[in-house]
């Protein structure tokens, strides 16, 4: 990008103010912009054919079309979409993303969601099955965490773990405004937390502190001890954290939040529908929940591991008091009495259906069923990856693997995944790959594949090193690069094709 290797190793050793100036003084010297522009426009124009796979398949409408199209062209189309997507999923390639995926199950789903399809949680005096699902589906979630002889754990649904997350924070943020007179309030949380509490603390003004994580990748308690301020409304810990699948210590750091009378919120998304059933399988669950004092609020993915359809997701907290800050109210506006438990207004009761339906067609023998199938699925894939000399797992993960090379790019060994169709998430700080196990990947034959696959990946990068690959150069500038604005603006102009018709 015009700018010398030797600058950008000075540059990650100075400390981020001084990087974000460098970062406008070298963006504003003679052609280093128009550098930069022209390396965007050539990753972007290698990468649209793959973000635009349709655009010389099926017709595109950048306005309304005059007559409208018939219903069964519309269907046929979107049936022939499904049909090259579900193949990827289907078939265990993909780290997350579909949880359970049985054919019959998903039919299922997709009745309820039909009989529910016109409901709104908003009108409840319309839709009153809505409510009686969604305060079920907070109750059993609850019953998951320590509820069992605790009345006083509440909470609702929400349309993800991003919008329970920045709920959570903005319901900190405003009860320590009202009860501790915080008008600069400030979270700890750590660098491996996820990137929705980077999103509700620039939402919503809140100062944000990242703690290190140890060699073991967890969350340093010390580093939370000494980030502590009179500012401090909320501690944050993950059970597990999405990039390396390790449980933080949530324990010391829940006391930690207790002794100093601040918030404690345990982000059990990924883990809130796995750990509990683990640890009634009898794997060594370390406390994560409501059990331990220190914890006020949870949150947790239905539509993760708990296999409803996306979004829906369920955040929790230590009494109704608490919970009262994360509602909206409007007594003063001239169309009514107006109310709302959560971001949203309306919102589609169908979800909340299908999502009760799910917990309650599984119950926790089904839940157990599954976790047991990932857990064991996971133990063979970590296998597999640790028989790979090149290859190294980073921390002691459950069933969301993070590797990484000290010898390879791991970027080009994602991509030749991709070329093998599997679907991976490539991970920074450090440069890894991961795989979220879910029940696709349980079927028969897959963890061998996925181990056979990435042994012959590991093998073509050492044997190809002129093969450079799609996304490992993104990834690897992404990496790299110190001035970290230089990597948002590729990412907006990323997000800026997606929505090009």
């Amino acid at each position: 990008m015009g700018i010398t290797d030797s600058i950008f190793k000075r540059l990650r050793r100075v400390n981020p103010r001084i990087m974000a100036a460098a970062e406008k003084t070298l963006q504003a010297v003679p052609g280093v912009q128009g550098r930069m522009e022209a390396e965007y426009a050539s990753m972007l124009r290698d990468l649209e054919p793959s973000l635009k796979p349709y655009r010389n398949e099926f017709a595109a409408h950048a306005q309304l079309p005059q007559a409208g199209i018939p219903r069964e062209e519309i269907i046929s189309a979107m049936e022939r979409m499904q049909a090259h997507e579900r193949t990827r999923w289907e078939s265990g390639f993909v780290s997350g993303a579909v949880y359970h995926g049985d054919p019959s199950y998903i039919d299922f789903l997709n009745r309820v969601y039909a009989l529910n399809s016109q409901s709104n949680p908003l009108h409840s005096d319309v839709f009153p099955s809505t409510s009686k699902f969604e305060a079920e589906i907070v109750s059993m979630t609850a019953s998951l965490f320590g509820a069992q002889n605790n009345n006083e754990i509440c909470g609702t649904v929400s349309s993800g773990g991003t919008e329970s997350i920045l709920l959570a924070m903005k319901t900190y943020r405003d009860y320590a405004r009202s009860r501790r007179g915080i008008r600069d309030p400030e979270m700890i949380v750590p660098v491996t937390a996820h990137a929705a509490f980077d999103k509700a603390a620039q939402y919503f003004n809140i100062k944000q502190i990242h703690i290190p994580v140890g060699d073991d990748y967890r969350a340093d308690a010390a580093a939370a001890e000494r980030a502590l301020t009179e500012n401090t409304v909320v501690i944050v810990g993950s059970a597990p954290s999405f990039p390396h699948g390790v449980i933080d210590p949530i324990e010391p750091l829940s006391e930690l939040a207790r002794a100093h009378r601040v918030g404690f919120h345990t982000d059990a998304c990924l883990g809130g529908f796995v750990l509990p059933f683990a640890e009634q399988l009898g794997y060594p669950v370390p406390p994560f929940d409501f059990r331990l004092p220190g914890v006020t609020s949870m949150s947790a993915d239905t539509h993760k591991y708990g296999y409803a359809p996306k979004g829906s997701s369920v955040v929790l907290y230590r009494g109704s008091e608490l919970r009262h800050y994360q509602y909206y109210t409007a007594t003063e506006w001239p169309g009514g009495l107006y109310f709302s438990p959560t971001f949203a207004g309306s919102r589609p009761g169908a979800l909340s259906a299908a999502c009760w339906a799910a917990m309650v067609s599984l119950g926790e023998q089904g839940y157990l069923d599954a976790t047991r199938r990932i857990l064991e699925t996971a133990s063979a894939i970590k296998t597999e990856i640790r028989s790979i000399p090149e290859l190294r797992i980073l921390g002691d993960p459950w069933w969301v693997i993070a590797f990484a090379s000290d010898t390879l790019d791991i970027y080009r060994v994602m991509d030749f995944m991709t070329r093998r169709k599997w679907s991976l998430n490539g991970l920074h700080k450090p440069s890894a790959v991961h795989l979220a196990v879910t029940l696709r990947h349980t079927e028969p034959g897959v963890a061998e594949r996925f181990g056979a696959d990435l042994r012959e990946a590991v093998d073509h990068v050492k044997t190809h090193p002129e093969d450079k690959g799609e996304m490992a150069p993104v990834y690897g500038l992404a990496a790299n690069l110190p001035l970290r604005g230089v990597v948002s603006d590729l990412l907006k102009r990323y997000m800026d094709v997606l929505y090009k018709v």
